[in-house]
């Protein structure tokens, strides 16, 4: 997985699901590649989590790389299966972008402080 650039904490993925869950009810959440993409370029995206498993590669090689131009925080989450739950999908997503947290904005904002910085290119 080469697109997978930094790595999540342990501890940050249930509180990542649990912010997820309340921001598809009471926020703004973007599902898949396309959609995520127009939320970063128009920076209306506050958080972007990406899928460790998406094959192939190319499908979300990009969104990191957005991220990063943009100043947007992401994160991964090591399942499509993983992202799509939590989020209230039956089906599982490559990518999700909060435009809105809603309930969420307060743990939305102490998971970014603890997330590592990605590597500047």
């Amino acid at each position: 997985m080469t697109y997978v650039d930094l790595e999540t904490p342990e501890e940050l993925v249930p509180q990542i699901v649990e912010m997820l869950s309340v921001a598809k009810d009471g926020g703004k959440v973007k599902k898949g590649v396309n959609e995520t993409t127009k939320s970063i370029e128009r920076r209306t995206a506050q958080f972007v989590v990406i899928a460790g498993d998406v094959s192939p590669e190319e499908v979300v090689v990009h969104i990191p790389i957005l991220c990063k131009d943009s100043g947007i925080p992401y994160a991964f989450l090591a399942t499509k299966k993983e992202l799509g739950t939590a989020i209230g999908l039956e089906v599982g997503t490559s990518v999700v972008a909060v435009e809105n947290a809603g309930g969420a904005a307060e743990k939305l904002q102490d998971i970014i402080k603890k997330l590592p910085k990605p590597e500047k290119k």
